[in-house]
C-alpha cells in the first residue's frame, strides 16, 4: 500500500520544510509514501470562491485513480484519535488498499463533488490552521500512526 499526501496550493514554506520531511522519510520505512503539489488554477483573483473550488476539484478529480481510497481533510469531518487513525490505516492495508490519498484542500476547501467522491472524510480538529501546518500535522500523525501499529516507543499514551 502506498500513502499519497496531496495538497492545493504552492511548496512547502522553509518554517515547516523540514520537519514535513523528515516525517514524510520516517513514514518511508513503513510504506511507500509520495507528496503531490497541487497547483492553483491562474486567475484565481478573478473568480468566486464556489468558481475556485469547482476548478480546483476539477483538478483533483483528473488526478484521482478509480480504486484511490480518498480520505479528504475537511473542519466538517470525523474527528480521530492517533489509535483510530492507526486502525484505519491498517485497515486500509488489510483490504489490499492499493493507495490512500490524504488531501488537504486549497484556501476555501473542497469542492462538493470532491467530498462526494472521499470515502472518508476527517477533521484534524476544530481549530482552523494554516494549510502549511496542516501538512506537517498531517505527516506527522501518519507517522505516529505507524510507531502505534508497530508498538514502538514514539507514541506515549
Amino acid at each position: 500500500m502506498k500513502i499519497s499526501f496531496w495538497s492545493v496550493g504552492k511548496s512547502h514554506e522553509a518554517f515547516v520544510k523540514a520537519g514535513v520531511e523528515e516525517f514524510t522519510r520516517r513514514i518511508k520505512h513503513y510504506y511507500p509514501v509520495e507528496w503531490q503539489l497541487l497547483p492553483t488554477p491562474k486567475n484565481t483573483g478573478m473568480l468566486s470562491e464556489a468558481d475556485l473550488k469547482k476548478k480546483e476539484g476539477a483538478l483533483i478529480l483528473n488526478f484521482l485513480q478509480p480504486d484511490d481510497y480518498l480520505v479528504a481533510l475537511d473542519e466538517r469531518g470525523k474527528h480521530i484519535s492517533s489509535e483510530e487513525l492507526a486502525g484505519f490505516i491498517n485497515q486500509r492495508s488489510n483490504e489490499s488498499c492499493k493507495n490512500i490519498v490524504f488531501l488537504i484542500g486549497g484556501a476555501y476547501g473542497l469542492d462538493p463533488t470532491v467530498l462526494e467522491r472521499a470515502r472518508f472524510t476527517w477533521s484534524l480538529s476544530r481549530l482552523v490552521f494554516p494549510h502549511q501546518l496542516v501538512r506537517l500535522i498531517l505527516a506527522e500523525q501518519v507517522y505516529r500512526a505507524c510507531t502505534i501499529l508497530r508498538n514502538e516507543k514514539y507514541h506515549h499514551k
